[in-house]
């Protein structure tokens, strides 16, 4: 346990000591979480309440399942600063990735822009060359070329899109599977929506937990 002065596997107080502080801070943390929550910027009727409703039971119910028992295997796991390393580099991939599919995305769209003007350049030649008994038959051909564009297009960015969040939700696998595997409590793999949002926020009592060592110097 490098990352701490002081603490070591042969010394049972600085680590009782290491984890009553992060214990202490993750209970603060906990505390500062906003007790309802936030209501949808434009609601209308029933879908309203409802919405407010459930964001109130979620923020609820996952404060309840903070216990103590779960936030000191929680401050167990974040001793020697292992489980911050891991959490980093895991953002750190999905940074990367996220970039990557975006860029892939930005590509396409650039292709497409691209076949795009040059129909349209071709179009604007044929037409002016064209002998007046054709244009009815023209237009009409190219109207069909122009649709036909169209549907590829929408094809093409619904497989990237389908391909994006394949590759977001295998991410998404991967970290469960590797903060599961480091003993990090409240992570595995799993898609359930409200299981998803624990997990999230416990990533963000990491992070927070991880700046302020970082602040304090611990790090």
């Amino acid at each position: 346990m490098d990352g701490y002065p002081g603490v070591t596997d042969s010394d049972p107080a600085k680590l009782q000591e290491r984890h009553y502080y992060l214990l202490s801070e993750l209970q603060a943390l906990v505390k500062d979480l906003p007790r309802y929550g936030h209501s949808p910027r434009i609601c209308f009727g029933e879908s309203c309440t409802t919405g407010m409703l459930r964001n109130l039971y979620q923020n609820f119910s996952f404060q309840q399942r903070l216990t103590y028992n779960t936030l000191s295997d929680l401050a167990l796991a974040l001793i020697d600063g292992t489980v911050y390393e891991i959490v980093q580099g895991l953002l750190d991939i999905q940074h990367l990735t996220e970039k990557n599919l975006y860029n892939q995305r930005q590509k396409l769209h650039c292709e497409h822009q691209a076949l795009k003007q040059d129909m349209v350049r071709k179009h604007k030649e044929a037409l002016q060359s064209c002998k007046s008994h054709n244009l009815a038959l023209l237009k009409s051909t190219q109207q069909t070329e122009v649709e036909a564009l169209e549907v590829r297009v929408r094809e093409e960015q619904k497989m990237m899109d389908k391909k994006i969040v394949a590759e977001m939700d295998q991410k998404v696998i991967d970290q469960q599977n590797t903060l599961e595997k480091a003993g990090v409590p409240g992570f595995y793999i799993t898609t359930n929506p409200q299981e998803l949002m624990m997990q999230m926020n416990l990533l963000e009592l990491i992070l927070k937990l991880q700046q302020q060592d970082s602040q304090a110097g611990l790090l």
